[in-house]
């Protein structure tokens, strides 16, 4: 820690020097060894509690391996299925009751899980295994989804057919944004905001197309009616 100016003279520029360190300090650590993190940093699954632990590069690289213990790194890519099938059969076969939702290989469960984002967090959908099992025929890339920490996360909203295998950490930020920006029986508009803002981000982020300013409309209007 810098001292103080013993001098008592304001400003000093001992004190200006500190004042300066505070503010550059980061704002998070990791949960591990306590190094500072940037904004964009990596993120642990506990796979008992399936918590998400803020983590430092070295302390990620550690548990990188499918049998590193009790925590798993979570990937950081994310990618566009642009040729996904799934016809709305398909979907309705789910029995998910709303257009939204993300899918992964749960190692405790011995399973493939199904949850939709909600006003009240992640709701688990019993997923019907023959359904997914006839899935993953039609998409190859689903059988190599890495357990606990990669999803398929769909969105139907409207007219949207997007399919992506994305982080598990993005799917958490999907629920927690619909948790803390629901108003309403509808979520009212803010919430819908987030959603579009959210897979604007995704898109970008795969390369997938742009959303036409009609789809953007006709998933609103659908979202009022969930």
């Amino acid at each position: 820690m810098l001292p103080d100016d013993p001098s008592g003279a304001a400003p000093s520029a001992f004190g200006a020097l500190r004042q300066f360190a505070r503010r550059s300090l980061p704002e998070e650590q990791c949960e591990l060894c306590s190094a500072g993190l940037p904004h964009n940093h990596q993120h642990l699954l506990a796979l008992d509690s399936r918590q998400l632990l803020c983590a430092c590069d070295a302390c990620a690289l550690l548990f990188a391996r499918p049998d590193a213990g009790k925590y798993r790194r979570v990937p950081r890519r994310a990618r566009w299925l642009g040729d996904f099938h799934m016809s709305d059969a398909d979907w309705l076969a789910l029995a998910i009751p709303v257009n939204m939702a993300f899918f992964f290989y749960h190692s405790g469960a011995g399973r493939v899980q199904a949850y939709y984002p909600s006003p009240a967090g992640p709701t688990e959908s019993l997923l019907p295994l023959e359904t997914w099992q006839s899935l993953v025929r039609d998409n190859p890339p689903l059988a190599g989804l890495e357990p606990d920490v990669e999803a398929l996360l769909v969105n139907r909203l409207g007219t949207r057919r997007e399919y992506y295998l994305a982080p598990i950490d993005r799917c958490y930020e999907l629920v927690g944004l619909i948790r803390i920006h629901w108003r309403g029986l509808s979520g009212g508009a803010d919430v819908w905001r987030e959603i579009e803002s959210f897979f604007a981000g995704l898109r970008k982020q795969t390369g997938a197309p742009a959303a036409s300013a009609a789809a953007t409309g006709a998933a609103a209007a659908a979202a009022d009616n969930q």
